[in-house]
């Protein structure tokens, strides 16, 4: 007969222990399990990092017309991380023309060019991100070529105006796990001049070896 295994849950006065080490488990009053979602962990852990485009007093200019090779905003996975995407947020400013667009795709390459952006830690006084992040307007971000063979598309949305400001407000049900080298990357752009914007992109990394 199998015996019962008691556990100790605690609910109140926990802390985080080193590796290795024997930890009780928080719980309820009634010796419910209290289970953390994985976003939740990834943060508290300093997993989880953000990168913005435009500043309260200076928003971002995309391009003109969504091009090849061309983006605003995007992470660099190196061999041995993987960064996984989970929130892209994208508000406009001005449509710029007409028809702006939005669109997050990823590849396995990283960028080449476009300005230096040091992600943000979710959890303050985090450690610092190992992932490189690029942000520069219209197009500045040099990203590889896109090929229906090797680009994985995530996102992309064409508004006839910006009417209600949100050119992206999207969480990613089903995140692509960018193992590297590796890039994903955000275009925004309009027809014939560039829209005005801020925009943030959320994401957690981690060692390869800890994702497969």
């Amino acid at each position: 007969m199998a015996e019962l295994m008691l556990v100790r849950v605690q609910t109140d006065s926990l802390k985080a222990l080193t590796e290795g080490v024997d930890a009780e488990v928080k719980g309820s009053v009634r010796a419910e399990l209290c289970i953390l979602d994985f976003y939740t962990a990834m943060a508290m852990e300093g997993h989880a990092f953000q990168v913005q485009a435009g500043t309260i007093t200076a928003p971002l200019t995309g391009d003109i017309l969504i091009t090849d090779t061309a983006a605003e905003m995007c992470v660099d996975a190196q061999t041995g991380l993987t960064v996984i995407p989970v929130y892209l947020g994208v508000t406009g400013e001005t449509k710029g023309t007409s028809l702006p667009e939005c669109a997050a795709k990823s590849v396995g390459a990283i960028s080449s060019s476009g300005t230096l952006f040091i992600p943000l830690s979710l959890k303050m006084g985090g450690l610092p991100s190992q992932a490189i992040a690029r942000v520069q307007a219209a197009g500045a971000v040099t990203v590889t070529v896109e090929l229906v063979t090797t680009t994985r598309v995530h996102f992309h949305n064409i508004a006839a105006e910006i009417a209600d400001r949100m050119l992206a407000d999207h969480n990613f049900r089903v995140p692509p796990v960018l193992v590297g080298p590796a890039c994903f990357y955000v275009q925004v752009a309009a027809s014939t001049a560039g829209p005005t914007y801020f925009g943030n992109l959320d994401f957690i990394e981690m060692p390869t070896v800890s994702v497969s």
